[in-house]
């Protein structure tokens, strides 16, 4: 089964899961997460710390291999959900599509496991695909080229940001109901405006994730400089430096940080926020941009039923 979409076509409703918002909860979301799909989870039978029966939903695992026009990039491990805009957004974000590209079509074969992007501009990245950096991702990260290509002329836009922003978006989106909630063993990431949470992608790998927000802004012609990444994997170089590249100045998380990252960061300029569980943060890039409109002791301790890891990957 294969579906695609060209010229003048809108995206709307690509992939599958697609949760337009409805309940009180999920009433900013664009996309929200669909942690009911049978497609995505599988119920698998065992025994727990007593030896009695154990049944649990487990995320499934899938292949999704990746063309550009008539090259095979990547084969990605991945949910399997939203492949148009995974396959859109890794492109972009490993510098294989340019600003001015124009995107042909996108062609999905459900059977195969393939996502086709064709632009009108031909492409040959031979060169590049010998240079493969294996991230530290789960799921195995791969970056093709130099990192840091690009990066040199990337200065993101000084935007504010409100610690009341940051305590409601932590707050919000830990309540979503999501695969995270459902099985575990998966990251989230959530594109936001301000204390609104719009784009809420999962994936067993946390470049997956971001990828898919990427390729949805590319689709929908979204701009970045007024919004607020928030991830839960760890604020890693890599995370940093996709967030740049895709122009989003705020990048946050309940998790911690490498070095690196942080000094790419300061870089750039991107505000870099981890740590946030509860009331707590730790801002290590641009913190004279915060605006404490928030007493940290206002905010409500964490319900145990929507708290999430925060330490490992």
């Amino acid at each position: 089964m294969a579906r695609s979409y060209g010229d003048g076509a809108t995206t709307n409703g690509l992939g599958k899961g697609l949760q337009l918002a409805t309940e009180n909860d999920l009433s900013d979301y664009i996309i929200a997460p669909d942690p009911g799909s049978a497609r995505l989870t599988r119920a698998v039978e065992g025994v727990d710390q007593n030896g009695e029966p154990s049944r649990i939903s487990v995320v499934e695992e899938r292949p999704l291999t990746i063309f550009l026009n008539a090259q095979e990039i990547v084969t990605a491990m991945t949910i399997g959900d939203y492949p148009e805009y995974l396959a859109l957004g890794f492109l972009r974000n490993q510098g294989m599509l340019r600003d001015d590209d124009r995107i042909v079509r996108v062609d999905y074969d459900e059977d195969l496991e393939i996502v086709v992007v064709r632009t009108a501009r031909k492409t040959s990245y031979e060169d590049k695909l010998k240079k493969k950096t294996r991230t530290s991702g789960c799921a195995v990260g791969t970056v093709f080229g130099d990192m840091m290509e690009g990066l040199e002329n990337v200065r993101l836009p000084q935007v504010q940001v409100r610690t009341s922003w940051l305590y409601d978006l932590a707050a919000r989106i830990n309540r979503t109901p999501s695969l995270y909630l459902e099985a575990g063993a998966i990251h989230g990431t959530v594109l936001c405006r301000e204390n609104r949470p719009l784009v809420y992608m999962e994936d067993v790998g946390r470049h997956n994730a971001v990828d898919k927000i990427a390729g949805w802004m590319l689709s929908e012609g979204e701009t970045a400089g007024d919004k607020i990444l928030y991830t839960t994997g760890r604020l890693t170089s890599e995370m940093v430096i996709k967030t740049a590249m895709m122009g989003i100045p705020v990048l946050a998380s309940r998790s911690g940080f490498t070095a690196w990252g942080v000094e790419i960061a300061r870089e750039v300029g991107l505000t870099l926020i981890g740590r946030m569980r509860g009331h707590r943060f730790v801002c290590l890039s641009g913190a004279d941009r915060l605006v404490r409109d928030a007493d940290p002791a206002s905010v409500p301790v964490e319900d145990k039923k929507h708290r999430r890891k925060s330490g490992s990957d």
